[in-house]
C-alpha cells in the first residue's frame, strides 16, 4: 500500500490478493472501509463504495471463482482526493455481461441471485467489466450522478 499526501489531500494505492472465501469478504472491506473513510476522499459516498465492493467481492468469489480455494480475487484501490476506484479480478473464465438476466423482469423477481450488477450500477458512478467479465471497475466521485 502507497500513502501521499499533496496539497489537494491525501492519495492512496493499495492491491492485495483475498482468497475464495465468502467469510474473507467483511473483514477486507471493513479494513479497507475504515482507511477510506479516514482519508475522506468521497465521505459522503463511503456507504455506495461499500455497498457496491462486497456485491463485486461476492461475485467474484462464488460466480468467478466457484469458491474454490485454490484461487484468489484480487483487489487494486485508488483513493485521490474527491474520488475513489477499484478494480476486482477473479481468476475465472469470465461472462458476457449482455447475457446476465434484467433482476428486474418479472420472471426473475423471485430469485435469489442476480441483483449485485443492477445494485453496483445504482450505487457507484462508473461500472466498467473488461477481460470478459474477469475485472469490474468500480469509481465513485464526490458529488457526481451516476453513469450507466
Amino acid at each position: 500500500m502507497t500513502i501521499a499526501h499533496h496539497l489537494r489531500g491525501p492519495h492512496i494505492a493499495l492491491e492485495c490478493s483475498l482468497p475464495s472465501e465468502v467469510a474473507a469478504i467483511s473483514p477486507f472491506v471493513d479494513k479497507l472501509m475504515l482507511l477510506l473513510r479516514n482519508c475522506s476522499c468521497v465521505p459522503e459516498s463511503v456507504s455506495d463504495i461499500e455497498i457496491a465492493l462486497r456485491e463485486a467481492l461476492a461475485n467474484a468469489i462464488i460466480h468467478g471463482n466457484h469458491e474454490d480455494r485454490r484461487k484468489h480475487v484480487h483487489v487494486s484501490c485508488r483513493c485521490v482526493p474527491d474520488e475513489v476506484s477499484i478494480a476486482v479480478k477473479d481468476e475465472g473464465s469470465g461472462f458476457d455481461i449482455n447475457t446476465v438476466p434484467d433482476p428486474t423482469a418479472r420472471e426473475n423477481i423471485g430469485s435469489v441471485h442476480g441483483r449485485g450488477i443492477l445494485l453496483m450500477k445504482a450505487l457507484m458512478d462508473e461500472v466498467r467489466f473488461e477481460e470478459g467479465g474477469v475485472v469490474v471497475h468500480l469509481r465513485k466521485g464526490a458529488g457526481e450522478a451516476p453513469r450507466r
